[in-house]
């Protein structure tokens, strides 16, 4: 590997050109699409917080509702019996 690391600088810098280049256009690529994929992620979590929260404000609503009618429910029960 190493004997290899060195072929790869010599000829690096027999051609004048950075023998890593192509290495370093590989990483930076990789580092950007990491980027936008977290900004994507984090943008999908967000708008599943925000329905998280809407449809538990609704559930609470909807038991309160559910709550009130069967009290309303064995009230009226009572009364007729």
């Amino acid at each position: 590997l190493a004997s290899r690391m060195s072929a790869a600088i010599r000829f690096g810098s027999v051609s004048g050109g950075d023998p890593f280049a192509k290495v370093k256009g590989l990483i930076t690529d990789m580092i950007a699409k990491l980027e936008k994929e977290a900004k994507e992620d984090a943008t999908e979590k967000a708008y599943c917080d925000d329905e998280m929260g809407k449809t538990e404000t609704k559930r609470g609503e909807l038991m309160d509702d559910e709550s009130k009618l069967s009290a309303k429910i064995d009230q009226t029960t009572s009364k007729s019996v």
